[in-house]
């Protein structure tokens, strides 16, 4: 894929310091745009990969965030 602008989409530059993602149960916790820029710099890094390799990175991602969401956690891995 190319890195084509999506202006219906904020860039990291766009996001504060502390975005409020809701959490399980409606309690909010600040996520960091470090958290956010990691999660952009490993996708952008899955995306370099050969096919083979690509899948198997975005299901180790897909995996790490399925378990954050359902432990209600947002710490970086």
């Amino acid at each position: 894929m190319t890195d084509v602008p999506n202006e219906d989409r904020p860039t990291p530059q766009q996001l504060g310091d502390d975005v409020t993602r809701p959490k399980p149960g409606g309690a909010s916790a600040p996520v960091s745009e470090r958290e956010h820029e990691d999660f952009a710099a490993r996708t952008a890094a899955a995306e370099a990969l050969e096919l083979p390799d690509r899948a198997d990175a975005f299901a180790a991602l897909h995996d790490e965030l399925r378990t954050r969401l359902e432990s209600g956690g947002t710490a970086s891995a």
